[in-house]
């Protein structure tokens, strides 16, 4: 009996949670990688003038595709159906700053980083902030987008600065560079298409972030034969600058935290 239920336990452990979710062999007999791409969250995913969903996701996955030997479907998806969406099958693998951390990983499985996201300080040149808690400090004030996360971490962390409240990134940029304001705390390679727009300004990015994330592809539970050939092509790519190269044409400014390539995976 104690045979028996090891045996069982181990099955359950191994065994992948979907069995809707393809293996490899499976996407490659089909000639298809399904993928799920937020058109919410630009430059990783929007919609063109054509109603086409285009970004660093798409190009990312489209690059993947071609290594595969498929061609490329992407699925719309949102914050709430992006995971259920890859668990249950519905789609290979889901993008859009697919943050590793503890509590998906119950749920999903994640591929080496596909890229980092830095939420940190922006600033400009002269200022002389080092980290965010030189922040808190009644004479700094702060410009930061109306409704937005960062808003939460400013109240716990640095709560003596003054914060002028903008309702679009464009204009908090903007603000920044007519010296408005003299920081703003987001994830800052999302800003890097508006901070183009100001050539005369002098960018500084605190050089101690707040935090790294790590964004992974997520595929379903178990599904290693998909997982591991990934994490192969990402290394490739990683490598040959593909992924680098990719980020800036879409974010305008180089990846702040590089994923540095790892043969150990």
């Amino acid at each position: 009996m104690k045979a028996v239920a090891a045996v069982f336990v181990f099955t359950a452990l191994t065994l992948p949670v979907s069995s809707e979710a393809r293996t490899l062999d499976e996407i490659l007999s089909s000639k298809k990688l399904i993928v799920g791409v937020n058109p919410t969250l630009p430059p990783l995913g929007k919609y063109n003038e054509k109603n086409e969903i285009v970004g660093f996701d798409v190009d990312l996955s489209k690059k993947l595709a071609d290594m595969l030997g498929v061609e490329l479907e992407v699925v719309k998806v949102g914050s709430p159906d992006r995971i259920p969406f890859v668990a249950s099958g519905k789609i290979d693998y889901v993008m859009g700053a697919m943050t590793r951390n503890p509590k998906r990983a119950k749920i999903i499985d994640f591929t080496v980083p596909a890229h980092t996201e830095v939420f940190g300080v922006l600033t400009t040149e002269g200022k002389p902030y080092e980290s965010y808690k030189d922040l808190n400090d009644a004479g700094v004030q702060l410009v930061q987008v109306r409704g937005t996360t960062p808003l939460k971490f400013i109240k716990n962390n640095v709560a003596k600065a003054k914060v002028l409240l903008l309702d679009n990134y464009p204009d908090a940029v903007r603000a920044l560079a007519q010296g408005r304001g003299d920081a703003m705390i987001d994830v800052v390679d999302f800003v890097g298409e508006h901070m183009n727009k100001h050539k005369n300004t002098k960018w500084k990015v605190v050089k101690a972030p707040v935090n790294v994330y790590f964004c992974a592809l997520g595929v379903a539970k178990g599904n290693d034969s998909l997982r591991n050939w990934l994490n192969v092509a990402l290394f490739d790519l990683h490598r040959g600058g593909f992924i680098d190269e990719t980020w800036k044409k879409w974010f305008g400014i180089d990846m702040l935290f590089s994923v540095s390539p790892s043969p150990y995976f």
